[in-house]
């Protein structure tokens, strides 16, 4: 059934577009999150195997309601490796040692990517696309993102 919200078809769409491209960034960092997590190493390994976890649950909530926001506007969400790959801004690359603060580094620049560009669409999907829904919503996951990237830079 068409999805009848007050958006029309391109602006819907447009919004989908770059909200597609913040999915595929949210999984490739909680996919980094994980590696972190899974393979920290150093005298701190416990300490930041549990805080590697916190961050990794806390962005398996936000891709899930990324997906639901395209969903609610009337769009399907990517879910496959190739497409989350080439619509990400991020690298799935990890240059770090397995110690915290190699990771730890990766993981915040990756967290002021998405805020970044979060924050550059924030009024565009309010003023240019008529969606003041989706503009509020991720308002908010920029101000989780900034909450996590602080945690992550409070350890350095």
């Amino acid at each position: 059934m068409k999805t009848n919200i007050g958006i029309n078809k391109a602006n819907s769409l447009a919004v989908a577009t770059e909200l597609s491209k913040l999915l595929a960034d949210e999984f490739v960092l909680y996919t980094k999150t994980r590696n972190a997590h899974w393979n920290i190493e150093g005298p701190d390994f416990h300490t930041m195997h549990l805080f590697f976890e916190s961050q990794y649950d806390a962005l398996d909530d936000i891709m899930d309601g990324v997906a639901e926001r395209m969903r609610s506007i009337g769009h399907y969400a990517p879910a496959t490796l190739k497409a989350f790959l080439e619509l990400t801004h991020l690298s799935e690359r990890s240059s770090s040692k397995n110690d915290s603060a190699g990771f730890i580094k990766e993981l915040l620049a990756d967290h002021e990517n998405i805020i970044i560009f979060i924050r550059e669409n924030i009024n565009r999907f309010a003023a240019d696309y008529n969606d003041a829904g989706t503009s509020d919503y991720v308002t908010g996951l920029m101000e989780q993102h900034e909450k996590m990237a602080w945690m992550l830079r409070s350890h350095l």
